[in-house]
């Protein structure tokens, strides 16, 4: 994909559904005893990975009119899948479906892209184990594929995780909802509540408060209609496009502003950017809003332990953010990075230096300084494969004196289909 720089942007931008919450209304749809349809729904690589495996296992899913109609039949119903499950590069989905396939009557094999087999398994194979979940990994138990032979009687257990991760809880409660006995997770930090969010919605027995979770089994699920929000990670690219271009504005509808990944719109706002939120509510349990941002004269910021689980996903753009502001931005304890798509921290280091960024490595950040008149050189940049870097460097590269060209970046797809629409509609303007 290359990219020529630009001097502004203007105008409204249409936000695909959120990612983390379609994965999570199909798969709880699927477990229900009736039928949900679902409005907005993400249709990327990743989330039809999902589907895919959904079907396999003997779900019912039909598109009408861009909706999806889920005809749930309960765990107990599924069916013995005759071949792989392949997840393709879904960390979310070999983690959310291995809680999921734990509390089957029945063996499963799931495995996923290079990337998805070299990262780290242990996290959820251990607790899965613990539970009572036979479940054997590559590599000692610790990287997938993993074969899973189903046990409909685990048992609910108390947890303290080491590492703070949406997956792996989101992984402990889909098998606690088929448990003997209550589960309990507490983590470190705060991290996303999409799924403490949905099973609620659902009727679940569940209670949360960031960094403590409590699932009593039992209830059963039931919904009847699903909405996803636009999803503020895919919106993020926008946003911080509009604040480092001079004279720019965008404008975004009907976006989830769930308040633990609103993390960023906060450092944003602590930086100088004019983000403002509008016409607030709440849809299936989820804050629902508009964002306008406009440009802004940004200053650096240093970013710790405690707001890097709810940022995760946008630390690449925020690097673009960081690049365009006044002074030495810091972000730390985030070593979690390394073990994404790509080991971002190093591809984030590696690439901007190649378009002029003054940016360190960290063993688990970056530094990077800033200049509030930077301009990106020209140049070639590798994504390695990750959506997440491939539009940052896209964004970084609209403040090139010249032309960027982003190797690699059918990508982008995995998470944010319309991007690169958005982004021809940008530099034809």
């Amino acid at each position: 994909m290359e990219i020529h720089g630009i001097k502004s942007i203007k105008g409204e931008f249409k936000i695909p559904g959120d990612k983390s919450i379609s994965h999570r209304s199909v798969i709880l749809s699927s477990i229900t005893g009736n039928n949900v349809a679902i409005e907005n729904f993400l249709f990327c690589q990743d989330c039809i990975k999902t589907l895919d495996i959904l079907n396999k296992l003997g779900v019912k899913i039909e598109k009408i009119n861009g909706n999806l109609i889920v005809y749930g039949k309960g765990i107990k119903n599924l069916k013995e899948p005759e071949e792989i499950l392949d997840v393709g590069n879904s960390g979310t989905t070999i983690r959310i479906m291995s809680g999921l396939l734990s509390a089957t009557n029945f063996m499963s094999v799931l495995s996923g892209d290079k990337s998805i087999n070299s990262r780290p398994m242990e996290r959820i194979i251990k607790p899965l184990q613990e539970m009572g979940a036979k479940i054997n990994g590559r590599e000692n138990n610790t990287k997938a594929p993993l074969v899973i032979i189903g046990n409909p009687k685990l048992k609910g257990k108390k947890f303290e995780l080491k590492v703070s991760s949406a997956q792996v809880k989101s992984c402990i409660l889909m098998a606690a909802l088929h448990a003997i006995g209550s589960t309990e997770i507490m983590q470190p930090q705060v991290s996303r509540d999409h799924t403490e969010r949905m099973l609620q919605y659902f009727g679940a027995d569940i209670t949360y408060d960031g960094k403590y979770t409590k699932l009593n089994p039992g209830k059963n699920l039931s919904a009847g209609k699903i909405y996803i929000p636009g999803d503020i990670s895919s919106a993020a690219f926008f946003i911080v496009a509009a604040l480092v271009l001079k004279n720019s504005y965008t404008l975004m509808k009907d976006i989830g502003m769930n308040p633990i990944r609103s993390y960023f719109i906060e450092i944003l706002r602590q930086m100088g950017g004019k983000i403002v939120i509008k016409n607030q509510r709440i849809i299936n349990n989820e804050p629902v809003v508009d964002i306008e941002a406009f440009s802004s004269k940004l200053n650096s910021i240093e970013i710790g332990r405690e707001k890097i689980p709810g940022i995760i996903d946008e630390i690449p753009i925020l690097c673009v953010a960081a690049a365009k502001a006044r002074g030495k931005t810091v972000i730390r304890d985030a070593g979690e990075l390394r073990f994404k798509e790509s080991d971002r921290i190093k591809s984030i280091v590696s690439q901007f230096k190649k378009l002029g960024v003054d940016i360190k490595e960290k063993e688990d950040g970056m530094i990077i300084n800033g200049d509030v008149d930077f301009q990106a050189d020209e140049g070639a940049v590798e994504s390695f494969g990750d959506h997440r870097v491939a539009m940052s460097l896209s964004i970084l590269a609209l403040l090139s004196k010249g032309n960027v060209t982003v190797l690699d970046s059918d990508c982008i797809n995995t998470s944010f289909p319309g991007f690169i629409y958005n982004l021809k509609k940008i530099m034809s303007q």
